[in-house]
């Protein structure tokens, strides 16, 4: 069974370009263009991990990653956040939020995926009849 992403954002080319990454490298990813949107994946069925914009629609990043922490089933999901340049957040913001790591805008796709093997590790694979 492969390692679930929620991947958060209202740029439809970086979700494109996010998603497509993660899963090429054998993640499974559920796409969200707003923060309601993510939290209601996340809620239902909690991911291995959230990447989210900072900037969206509806509810921010941070926010998301706050009311994350608020459920019991969801507190402990890393996140990783993606910002353009100018929205910074600070160390104690971040670990009070469950943030694990910050990736300026523009970012490469090899090095979020590199962030998401750190955080949680390769996708787990099992063979079948083997």
């Amino acid at each position: 069974m492969s390692k679930r992403i929620v991947v958060a954002d209202d740029e439809a080319h970086i979700l494109h370009v996010v998603s497509m990454k993660l899963r090429n490298a054998g993640y499974e990813v559920q796409t969200a263009e707003d923060g309601e949107e993510a939290l209601e994946l996340c809620l239902a069925d909690p991911p291995a991990m959230l990447i989210t914009d900072y900037q969206m629609p509806y509810m921010t990043g941070l926010e998301l990653c706050n009311a994350l922490r608020q459920s019991e089933k969801t507190k402990n999901i890393p996140a990783m956040m993606l910002t353009a340049r100018g929205f910074d957040i600070e160390p104690p913001e971040m670990i009070e939020s469950g943030i694990a790591t910050v990736l300026p805008k523009p970012f490469s796709p090899r090095e979020v995926l590199s962030k998401v093997v750190e955080l949680i590790g390769e996708p787990v694979e099992i063979a079948v009849g083997v």
